[in-house]
């Protein structure tokens, strides 16, 4: 029958099976390739995810945002088990076809970028690595210049009368969110009366989870990347495991992480 759906034809696999291309004829590089594609594939379900958490906190509909931000908390989790499988990939390995890779770069990912501003990690500079014009660029200004999952967080405390300072509800979203300690005390509010503020406790816990997963995720990319090239700088002429090390210490939203000091 013409036109009927097959399970090939809906789920596009003849293009998505096609879209692999090697540059040398070594075994490992379709791994590196695989890997890499379906963490893209990934981050663009947890964009998606993340942007009807966003919608949903601003309207006000808060509690089926948890779903969405709990998904995003699982496919976090297998993003950080596929480093594992590619450490399986010796320095050897990767060094047999690394030079085919050019100047391309994790730091090019549009994807990671964008959901590192949608959570509120601003940093302009990544924009460069988009070409003027393109969709990416056009999708990461769209999140630079949009307020962040935190501070729609945020706003939600405010909404439930706590004391959160003006210039920080009308912050300039396009720069980093600075930790704030009226933010922090309004947080420790509502930790320490869960009962009352059922509905943040729970958005903060999904937060949290969703900024550990992240961490995590890091981390063991500081490490696998430690494995296969050392302290080598990574093509494109990014800093390798030093610069990866340097972003542990980020945090997407601070004040839920300090305020357990108080608790």
């Amino acid at each position: 029958m013409s036109g009927r759906v097959t399970y090939a034809s809906y789920l596009g696999l003849d293009t998505l099976l096609a879209s692999q291309h090697p540059t040398t004829e070594r075994h490992d590089e379709l791994l590196f390739i695989v890997i890499h594609q379906t963490k893209e594939l990934w981050l663009k379900e947890i964009v998606h995810e993340v942007r009807l958490a966003k919608g949903l906190i601003r309207s006000g509909d808060v509690e089926p945002a948890y779903k969405a931000l709990a998904r995003v908390s699982r496919i976090q989790t297998i993003m950080t088990l596929s480093w594992d499988v590619l450490a399986t990939m010796t320095p050897a390995d990767y060094l047999s076809f690394r030079d085919g890779l050019g100047a391309s770069s994790g730091f090019q990912s549009a994807q990671f970028r964008t959901l590192e501003y949608l959570l509120g990690l601003k940093d302009a500079a990544f924009l460069a690595y988009q070409d003027e014009g393109s969709e990416a660029r056009a999708a990461l200004e769209d999140a630079l210049a949009a307020p962040s999952l935190y501070d729609d967080a945020i706003a939600r405390l405010a909404v439930h009368g706590l004391a959160v300072p003006a210039e920080v509800l009308a912050r300039d979203v396009t720069q980093p969110y600075a930790p704030s300690a009226a933010v922090e005390d309004a947080w420790l509010a509502v930790y320490r009366d869960t009962a009352r503020y059922w509905e943040l406790y729970q958005l903060a816990e999904k937060l949290v989870d969703l900024d550990d997963a992240l961490l995590t995720w890091r981390h063991k990319h500081v490490l696998t990347v430690e494995r296969i090239i050392g302290g080598k700088r990574g093509t494109g002429g990014a800093e390798g495991a030093s610069y990866l090390a340097r972003t542990l210490q980020r945090r997407c939203f601070p004040e839920l992480w300090s305020l357990r000091t108080r608790l």
